[in-house]
């Protein structure tokens, strides 16, 4: 079964992809607890901090689009990200009803 959010979000990476942006895709890979989003959510970010898709809510987002480009500006291929309510950041990117989520960030060509 084709899903047309991550159809349109591919399809917006390939657009960037083919005006030589860098691109990084975000995948949800597992959740416990409270999580907006569910495994497997997508979004996309480019070079200049532009996004589409959702991982999450909005300060774990703003996260993600950081870690994304620290990924692009390191040229690094892929790095997992963890948000838990154990972490310290956790309440700074807004998971402060238990939730814990870990993302996958790659390099996308």
């Amino acid at each position: 079964m084709k899903n047309s959010f991550d159809e349109k979000i591919l399809e917006e990476a390939n657009d960037w992809l083919s005006v030589k942006q860098n691109v990084v895709l975000a995948t949800v890979i597992q959740t416990w607890g409270s999580s907006p989003r569910p495994t497997g959510s997508r979004m996309i970010v480019n070079e200049k901090g532009d996004f589409s898709g959702s991982v999450s809510g909005g300060c774990v987002e703003a996260a993600v689009v950081r870690e994304c480009l620290y990924l692009l500006k390191e040229k690094k291929i892929c790095k997992k990200i963890e948000f838990k309510i154990s972490n310290k950041s956790a309440w700074e990117v807004g998971l402060a009803c238990g939730g814990e989520i870990e993302i996958f960030l790659e390099q996308i060509n």
